[in-house]
């Protein structure tokens, strides 16, 4: 089906996404505190409120403002935006903390994009991150998800497949928000081939999407001890099984971050990719969506964030 996608409607489609990525984040990272276990959660137990967000939210929330604002990213106005708002507390690793500070004093994002990790460029999980929220405003062109998926990481991530794993989520959740208005779910082999496609097939990330496809049908169990949990806070360890979780469970928002919280590793971060994608298809208040409750008990996003 060709349609057009009106202003309104893709950020409607953003903030949905949005709003699943930072209850994913928000509940998730409940599950660093001690004593909090993910049965809690399988059998309703929840944490109280207010869940607060991470570093997750706080630059999902920097990339949707810049859409909302240009209709587009532009990446030297996204930089400066994530140094000026970076607030260390919210969890920001050491790595991002010294890209952010360089730019927010001067240094233009290319060289400190650049300079991490010894000139080779982060392959970290943060732009995968924070980009769910882009793909679903791309809901109409997998290509142009792409396209600004890259160029919103190249902000932060200089190596390859730093900015693979931002342009597999966001083409994920393009797919999923494009299925939404289309009317019907994706079948997830379709969905993870699709996002394969767009990667390139000598990267470890496609590789990883590859074998997350070979994986569906088997347990969350035996996806993230073969594709990894975000232990290793890269995107070849995070983004695999994240977009397997997503495919699996489109659309049944709660059942997915139940998989994530149990698989453990980078749980607010698991959580945050899959949110978004499944929201971007699923929406809020819906059945198999966000539940009303959980968005009632994430921490309120930022207030210059457009509403």
């Amino acid at each position: 089906m060709t349609f057009t996608l009106f202003p309104d409607t893709r950020l409607a489609l953003a903030r949905d996404a949005l709003a699943g990525l930072s209850v994913g984040d928000a509940l998730g990272s409940q599950f660093f505190v001690p004593g909090r276990r993910p049965a809690d959660l399988a059998a309703g137990r929840l944490p109280a409120p207010p869940w607060q967000w991470t570093d997750d939210t706080e630059m999902a929330c920097s990339v949707v403002a810049a859409l909302g604002e240009a209709g587009r990213v532009d990446r030297d106005a996204l930089a400066l935006a994530f140094a000026e708002r970076c607030e260390p507390y919210r969890g920001y690793g050491p790595g991002a903390v010294v890209i952010l500070r360089m730019i927010r004093t001067g240094t233009p994002w290319p060289v400190a994009a650049a300079s991490a990790f010894d000139g080779q460029g982060s392959c970290g999980n943060g732009a995968a991150m924070r980009v769910a929220p882009l793909g679903a405003w791309y809901a109409d062109s997998t290509r142009r998800a792409a396209d600004q998926a890259r160029a919103s990481a190249e902000v932060t991530h200089a190596h390859p497949e730093g900015i693979a794993g931002a342009v597999a989520v966001a083409v994920a959740a393009s797919l999923a928000a494009r299925a939404r208005l289309d009317g019907g779910r994706p079948e997830p082999a379709r969905l993870l081939g699709a996002v394969a496609g767009a990667l390139d097939p000598g990267g470890e990330l496609h590789r990883g999407v590859r074998r997350a496809v070979a994986l569906l049908g088997h347990s969350a169990a035996v996806a993230a001890d073969a594709l990894g949990n975000g232990s290793r806070v890269t995107a070849q360890d995070t983004v695999p099984f994240t977009l397997w979780v997503a495919a699996t469970h489109l659309d049944d928002y709660p059942a997915a971050i139940r998989v994530c919280v149990e698989a453990g590793g980078d749980v607010d971060t698991t959580a945050a990719i899959v949110g978004g994608v499944v929201a971007a298809y699923a929406g809020v208040g819906t059945p198999g969506g966000v539940p009303e409750g959980w968005l009632a008990a994430r921490e309120p996003l930022p207030d210059w964030l457009p509403a």
